[in-house]
């Protein structure tokens, strides 16, 4: 549906609250068009989603208000890029690109053919200028912080498996699969929020783009401590799966203190336990995938299980396939090796022409069992 028709019909039902999720509609300024037509919305201004929709933005940014973050160069012709390339180092496209415009890259062979990829047209007129960055070494963490403009409340740390094969091999997705809470170092929440989080928000207000929504920090744990790897202004797939299935309250309240920045100052309640998602992906993903197959076992239920429909569709009286990454099998319990079990055992029970996905979930939280 248009925005401009979903606001119309959002005035025609009486909504009282509107939740953004994908960064298309949050970057065409759909939260805008909600706060004009006295709608509260959960998400970012078109101004504020710049953390997100350019990549290049979102270094200076850093650089401006000295947030930790990779050494980076912004280019926007190839022959300037090809001719800043040295060595391992991470390309970008600077827009948004489904998930998929970031190229890790361990020598310079491999960034020349990133950088020709992009500029080659790969993600259209979101590759039209790239940023180059350091390639950073350690775990990766997600933190999400919901926010209303000023204050803002963490939610548990998560970790997505970005590559497609398991050991971590093979092309960036948008995500094969993710659990939370992670194990990580003592105090890091805090400092997160103390070097991140609370100056993005400080920043964004002086630069007149009040940051509202749901502020996703992507991390690298360096020997040097944590340093951005990127922002998204939205709750993020895979992450927001365990996530949600962590949080031991109604949401709607905290999102709509988001919303009319008045969000309160009490922690989130959390579940004690893990929860753990494993992405099932149409076969060919991240490239040109087959869609339209047939879903069984949607219907088998079991407790502390929830699917999570993401590339699929009705048709007629059954669900089909309808994207690369199409379920989010996401299992809740006692710690992250029985929830990861839970959800292995129930993705046996469904069946799609082509499904795959990585068999290692979660492996860096269990490597030593």
């Amino acid at each position: 549906m248009p925005e401009g028709d979903l606001i119309t019909e959002s005035l025609r039902l009486g909504v009282g609250l509107i939740v953004v999720g994908p960064e298309g509609p949050l970057a065409e300024g759909i939260v805008d068009q909600a706060k004009a037509a006295g709608i509260p919305a959960f998400g970012p201004t078109q101004a504020a989603v710049q953390l997100e929709a350019s990549k290049g933005f979102a270094k200076d940014f850093m650089a401006r208000h000295n947030i930790p973050t990779a050494s980076y160069g912004r280019f926007s012709d190839k022959q300037s890029a090809l001719q800043a390339l040295v060595g391992p180092c991470v390309v970008k496209a600077d827009g948004l690109a489904a998930g998929k415009g970031v190229l890790i890259c361990t020598s310079k062979d491999e960034a020349v053919g990133a950088v020709e990829h992009i500029f080659g047209g790969a993600f259209g007129e979101a590759g039209a200028e790239v940023v180059i960055e350091e390639l950073l070494d350690g775990p990766e963490v997600s933190v999400l912080a919901l926010c209303d403009g000023e204050r803002f409340l963490t939610l548990p740390p998560a970790q997505d498996h970005k590559r497609r094969f398991e050991g971590d091999k093979g092309p960036n997705t948008g995500g094969m699969g993710a659990y939370a809470p992670v194990e990580v170092p003592e105090g890091l929440i805090d400092s997160v929020g103390n070097l991140v989080i609370a100056p993005t928000l400080q920043g964004m207000a002086q630069e007149g783009a009040p940051f509202s929504g749901v502020l996703y920090v992507g991390l690298m744990l360096t020997k040097d401590g944590p340093k951005v790897l990127e922002f998204n202004c939205r709750f993020g797939d895979p992450e927001c799966q365990p996530i949600m299935c962590l949080i031991d309250e109604d949401i709607l309240p905290l999102l709509l203190g988001c919303a009319n920045g008045n969000l309160r100052k009490e922690p989130v309640s959390i579940k004690n336990g893990a929860a753990c998602c494993v992405v099932m992906a149409s076969g060919g993903y991240p490239g040109n995938v087959v869609k339209g197959f047939k879903i069984d076992g949607l219907d088998n239920h079991k407790d502390d299980v929830v699917v999570f429909q993401a590339g699929t569709k009705r048709v007629h009286d059954h669900i089909v396939s309808d994207g690369g990454r199409v379920l989010g099998v996401t299992a809740l319990s006692r710690d992250i090796k029985e929830a990861r079990n839970l959800a292995y055992s129930h993705i046996e029970t469904i069946k799609f022409e082509g499904a795959s996905w990585r068999n290692d979930i979660a492996w860096r939280a269990l490597k030593g069992d």
